[in-house]
Parts: C-alpha cells; structure tokens; sequence
C-alpha cells in the first residue's frame, strides 16, 4: 500500500482487492438475496436510487470529496480498473452534482462497472445512452468545482454503510448491498443456501401450499391464535 498526500486530501493505492472470480460469482444476484445472506444487513438505504435502470456488479474504488467538488472522483476513474464501482460519499451535498455525462462517456471508454453517489449527478438520460449504470441519492442540474480536497480509496460511508475500497458493490432496481472484502467467499457460501430457499418455497406455492403452516404457529405462540 502507498499514500500519497496526507489525511483530509490524499489518494491511496496498492490496497488488497476482492478477487476477480469471487466478484464475478456475485454478478447477476438479486441485492435482497446478498443482503439475507449477511443477516438482512449492508444494504444501503432507501434515498440511493438507480437513475439508469441498469444492474452493477464490481469492486469498490472509494471517494471521499469536500461537499460540491469532484476532484478526486476524476482521479479515481483514472486509477481504478476495467468493472470497478465507483463508491462517492459526498458528505451530505445534494445540491452540487459530481458526475454527469462527459465523465460517464470517460467511465464507459474505461470500461468501468458504474458508480453509486451519496449525493448529486446530473444529466440522467445521458447516462442511460451510454448504458452506464448510476445510482444516486439525488439528480440536479447544478454542477460543482474541482478543486479538492479529498480522498480516494479510504473508507466512507454511502448510503449509510460502511465501505471500504476492495469491497464487492451489488446493485439493482431493489437497491444496493455492500460485501466487505474479508468475507466474500463465506457470504457466497451462505447466498447458495438462501436462494436455494427462495426456490423451494416459490416451488412449494406452485404445488398449491399457498400460505406458510409456521405462520399460525407462531401466531399461536404469541397467543393471538388457539
């Protein structure tokens, strides 16, 4: 690991990443799923909104920016890898955007795997041209500086959870779920198991078992029923 810069405006590099074959096996899972797999946990809030209708699957590449600038956003595009997610903490500015069309026409030539923004972007339907899946917590058109400070490639939190650069980014129309990097391989072990549930009992309701039994169990247990 390298850093360059101090703490406040500082870009970091060399940090561990999740390895590509476990990134992959996450592409194409339903966030809600990946989300049950770690007890219903790390799913960022409801305000992180995708804009562009697209999934998104890839490693995070962190940014830390002062309110209304997108300094180090323009420095992470550059330094993360083809399929990364850029993961923006805007800390708290939803007036000022820190990404539009231009830069996704820069993300999409990268190659990059998309971006989610606590905070501002802009020029939506451009970004839905270029296929590039967005998500944000709001869409203004005001626009921002780029002066810095920053940080890219520290911890933030976006959408009220925690991550960290390396993490595996999971997002679709229900949302997004963040997988910490440490325990990849284990949250896909216990993922098999939840959808291999989610299958049985949509399986079950096909053969006509339409309401769960456990259900008036429970409700028994609690002394609602007899």
């Amino acid at each position: 690991m390298r850093v360059h810069g101090q703490v406040g405006f500082r870009i970091v590099t060399g940090l561990p990443r999740t390895p590509p074959e476990l990134v992959e096996a996450f592409r194409g899972k339903a966030s809600s799923d990946v989300s049950d797999a770690m007890g219903r946990l790390y799913a960022m809030d409801p305000g992180i909104v995708s804009r562009t209708g697209l999934p998104l699957c890839g490693v995070a590449v962190t940014v830390n920016a002062r309110p209304g600038d997108n300094l180090m956003l323009h420095k992470a595009m550059e330094l993360a890898h083809p399929g990364d997610v850029l993961v923006v903490c805007t800390n708290g500015c939803t007036t000022s955007a820190v990404f539009g069309d231009i830069m996704g026409t820069t993300a999409v030539a990268a190659g990059l795997g998309g971006l989610v923004v606590d905070g501002a972007i802009r020029d939506v339907e451009g970004l839905k041209a270029l296929g590039l899946p967005a998500y944000s917590r709001a869409v203004t058109p005001g626009a921002c500086d780029t002066d810095g400070p920053g940080e890219v490639n520290v911890p933030v939190s976006c959408g009220s959870i925690a991550v960290a650069p390396g993490d595996v980014v999971v997002g679709d129309e229900d949302g997004v779920v963040v997988v910490p990097r440490d325990d990849a391989a284990a949250v896909l072990e216990r993922l098999a198991a939840v959808e291999a549930g989610v299958a049985k009992r949509i399986a079950a309701i096909r053969a006509g078992e339409l309401f769960k039994p456990e259900i008036d169990q429970t409700l028994r247990d609690r002394g609602v029923l007899p």
